[in-house]
């Protein structure tokens, strides 16, 4: 129930427009040819900004974006992107820590600044 509360808050304060503002990143990522292997993790991390009490993210182990290019792909979406949304993400962070009732939220601003860092090679996956 507490999960529920919190997401419909963290929806409500700004989830929404932060989820939509991925998805539509992953759109322009995808019209550029060069973007297309960094759609899906826009994607995923529209889903996770959308609705992120009782998810987690995780590190892939398998797959080809788990090893060497997952780490040159990740490397050219820090140096074009990745770490000024992360700064974006921590100072939003900053911001809502300093109240008690936003501490759950910066925590969730966090995880999102770290997956804005490198998102390749990175799953988000529920939490029971």
């Amino acid at each position: 129930m507490i999960r529920f509360i919190l997401n419909v808050l963290w929806f409500i304060c700004g989830g929404l427009p932060l989820a939509i503002g991925w998805f539509l990143a992953g759109l322009l990522l995808a019209i550029t040819v060069v973007g297309l292997p960094y759609t899906l993790a826009a994607w995923r991390i529209a889903g996770f900004a959308l609705w992120p009490f009782g998810k987690e993210i995780v590190r892939r182990e398998t797959g080809l974006a788990s090893g060497p290019l997952g780490a040159v792909l990740n490397v050219i979406w820090f140096i074009l992107a990745g770490w000024w949304l992360a700064l974006g993400h921590l100072i939003i962070a900053v911001g809502e820590a300093i109240t008690i009732i936003g501490i759950p939220f910066a925590i969730k601003d966090l995880q999102l600044a770290q997956i804005a860092l490198a998102p390749i090679g990175r799953d988000v996956r529920r939490v029971d």
